[in-house]
């Protein structure tokens, strides 16, 4: 492997890396097929696993502490995965999970592994947003990266576009639907909308369907995106019978 792939992470680059045992196993598990190396650290302790792992996916596993030092990996990790970034197309006959703008990593990372967990495995990403392949979103996501489906758009409209036949359910402060388990739409196709962490949804997006609102106390402004995004996502795979 070379040592150009010991660099630190830029967007521009064609590959991207995972940092941790557990990130890279699941890649390793779910898409061998873009893994270029795996990079282990001489604390690791699960050295024989990882390594029978590999060898049976055909990945070159390399020994270099130095690696870790090089692209500003967390000391308590000692497995890194090298993979090329690859890209995807939503399922036109799945729910759909749409961030508008969400400009924090772990925030996306979160709602990456909280969709996993609900069996909601098309995210579209409104772009400009924080960067889905980089190391610190599959951190946050623990790997779950590689058990969805991805798409980024350039806008709003161009996902509505590509996708005439769902229905929006915007999330908003100001949504006409208290959402509860007793209380959630039923569509056939759906899509929950979800944005910015500060700025929350534009107008376009808010008045693209029928709002929901997440009821809460006067003691909060509002919920974080990845909490909110979860109740949400909890409540709509409940009644439409994803989990």
């Amino acid at each position: 492997m070379s040592r150009k792939f010991l660099r630190s992470y830029k967007e521009a680059y064609d590959y991207s890396y995972t940092s941790g045992a557990y990130a890279t196993i699941e890649m390793i598990k779910v898409k061998p097929d873009i893994v270029r190396a795996v990079y282990i650290h001489s604390r690791y302790a699960g050295k024989k696993d990882i390594d029978a792992l590999c060898r049976t996916m055909g990945i070159p596993m390399l020994h270099d502490d130095r690696a870790f030092e090089r692209i500003n990996q967390k000391e308590n990790s000692y497995v890194l995965g090298v993979f090329s970034k690859y890209f995807c197309e939503l399922m036109p006959n799945r729910p759909h999970i749409v961030m508008v703008n969400p400009s924090d990593m772990g925030n996306l990372g979160t709602v990456i592994r909280t969709m996993a967990g609900l069996n909601m495995l098309d995210l579209a990403v409104v772009t400009p947003a924080a960067d889905i392949l980089h190391p610190k979103t599959i951190r946050a996501s623990m790997g779950a990266l590689f058990h969805i489906r991805f798409q980024c758009f350039s806008s709003f409209d161009a996902y509505k576009d590509a996708f005439p036949d769902h229905v929006y359910f915007p999330f908003t402060p100001e949504g006409k639907i208290p959402l509860s388990r007793d209380n959630c739409p039923h569509a056939p196709l759906f899509s929950l909308l979800f944005g910015n962490e500060a700025a929350g949804l534009p107008v376009q997006c808010k008045t693209a369907g029928t709002g929901v609102k997440i009821p809460q106390s006067a003691l909060v402004d509002s919920l974080n995106l990845s909490i909110a995004a979860g109740i949400g996502m909890f409540i709509f795979a409940d009644k439409h019978g994803l989990i």
